[in-house]
């Protein structure tokens, strides 16, 4: 018997895909004892340390407020009374709300300026499946309707905020639960009336960090900052099945100066997707995403990318540097979204230092992604996409290098991909490299893109393309040793 047919046994077959899955429990495992020495450290007596960009002068269990966690009991009016009552404190050198271990069922609750959520290790908030618990608000004025296509308005979320400040949520590695599979069934029947709600959204606010948290079967987004600028989404593992229905881990939508650091992604849509409105609406609010920086994220989503540009893009998506990726069994590494009707801009794009293994394309850009919330859209709003920069990559068991697509009559410009590796599966597709209505260079790039990636310039390339080096704002933002006490209050 030949090694060929032995490597193909049902045998080993399992035996890889064990190996494979105990791969990614190690680095899952890592990631979690990682995010914990970066973001706090347990002391004796139930005291706490943990790193924020604003400590307290006011703490309060939410245990003091009545919840009860034991996970049958529902807990709403105890957090925002709780929240309402600190709320007081703001010009007091602000509250934290301790989240003490057990199981609290609660439905959505508002946050206040000035103020911490800290769940503590083995405390999981329970988001309620009760429709009743999650009052309905107006779709987002960049979006125009319910991101899920239903008329009319969306759930709140479960943790919510609009025109805060200074708003940390984070926490022992606790869990927020937000038990999806219900709203997921509902969704694919078509027999919701609203938009499924997020676990964490907060609007038209300054200074977020959200940190230290697990974040389990959201029914739809996960982490959803929007309209909002000085954003820190750092050492979350956000867990949903892969094929769960837009369970989107980070979206930064229409947010200025955002960072996105160590994080683990398995969701079943794109792990972080940077939007900034939908069509009409977002091209009429005018409000970009720019000056992100994704670092050290790892990603697991067969059917979507590691990180998404679009295809919300209306407000224009301008800025954005990731490094330090690694991808897993991902569709694609990199995918930019978009179509006729959403204007504005994907420009200034930047990623470097990329692992990825068992893709379908490493890179994508679509020209033709037809979704629109009505027929209100500007058939001659053409979306500028330029300056996209990809070097220093490896990838591994790719179906198909690249598919990149542009607009006949709107080519996608300044393309540049350099040092970059891109291991092909045994069965490929014959043709690595799929390019319409692009252009741009290449250097050092295997196996050979396409001609229309091979123009001027390629030759000038020796130092890679573009990443910018000097740092953006959020990476002046400070952090303090704050501390809270645990036990019993």
């Amino acid at each position: 018997m030949s090694s060929t047919t032995l490597l193909s046994t049902p045998q080993n077959l399992a035996f890889r895909a064990i190996f494979a899955l105990s791969i990614v429990l190690l680095l899952l495992r890592a990631h979690v004892a990682e995010s914990s020495r970066r973001g706090f450290r347990r002391r004796s007596g139930g005291f706490f340390e943990y790193s924020a960009i604003s400590c307290r002068a006011h703490t309060a269990s939410v245990t003091e407020f009545g919840a009860v966690g034991d996970g049958v009991t529902l807990n709403t009016q105890a957090f925002q009374t709780a929240v309402d009552h600190l709320g007081q404190f703001g010009s007091d050198g602000g509250s934290q709300l301790v989240v003490p271990p057990g199981r609290y069922l609660t439905g959505s609750f508002n946050l206040t300026s000035h103020f911490t959520l800290y769940l503590q290790r083995d405390a999981v908030l329970l988001a309620s499946q009760d429709e009743d618990s999650w009052p309905v608000i107006e779709p987002l004025p960049s979006y125009g309707r319910g991101r899920d296509n239903a008329q009319g308005g969306r759930y709140i979320s479960l943790i919510y905020g609009t025109n805060l400040t200074d708003v940390v949520i984070t926490g022992d590695n606790g869990t927020i639960d937000g038990q999806g599979a219900q709203w997921w069934q509902k969704f694919k029947k078509g027999a919701l009336k609203y938009t499924r709600p997020y676990l964490i959204e907060l609007m038209y606010s300054d200074s977020v960090q959200i940190s230290n948290l697990t974040l389990v079967d959201s029914p739809s987004w996960n982490v959803h900052p929007t309209y909002s600028s000085n954003v820190i989404v750092q050492g979350l593992t956000i867990l949903a099945p892969v094929t769960s229905p837009n369970t989107d881990g980070i979206n930064p939508d229409s947010c200025t100066n955002t960072k996105i650091e160590d994080c683990y992604i398995v969701s079943g849509d794109d792990c972080v997707a940077v939007k900034s409105g939908w069509d009409e609406y977002g091209i009429a609010f005018a409000m970009p995403t720019r000056q992100l920086v994704i670092r050290r994220l790892t990603c697991i989503s067969p059917f979507s990318a590691a990180i998404a540009l679009g295809s919300e893009m209306s407000g224009g998506i301008e800025d954005v540097r990731a490094e330090d990726v690694t991808a897993i069994n991902t569709e694609s590494g990199i995918r930019i979204k978009t179509g006729i009707g959403r204007g504005a801009f994907v420009k200034d794009i930047y990623a470097r230092k990329f692992t990825m293994h068992t893709m379908k394309w490493a890179f994508w850009m679509t020209g033709n992604y037809g979704s629109h919330p009505d027929n209100g859209y500007d058939p001659n709003a053409y979306p500028v996409i330029e300056n996209i920069n990809y070097r220093d990559m490896v990838v591994e068991n790719a179906t198909m290098a690249a598919r990149l697509e542009g607009i006949a009559g709107d080519t996608f410009k300044g393309i540049c991909i350099s040092n970059v590796t891109i291991g092909l599966a045994k069965k490929a597709k014959k043709v690595p490299w799929t390019c319409v209505d692009v252009e741009g260079v290449s250097s050092g790039v295997s196996p050979p893109p396409c001609g229309l990636l091979t123009g001027e310039g390629s030759e000038s390339l020796d130092q890679g393309c573009a990443f910018p080096e000097e740092s953006v704002p959020i990476d002046s933002v400070g952090v303090q040793t704050c501390s809270c006490q645990g036990g019993h209050w």
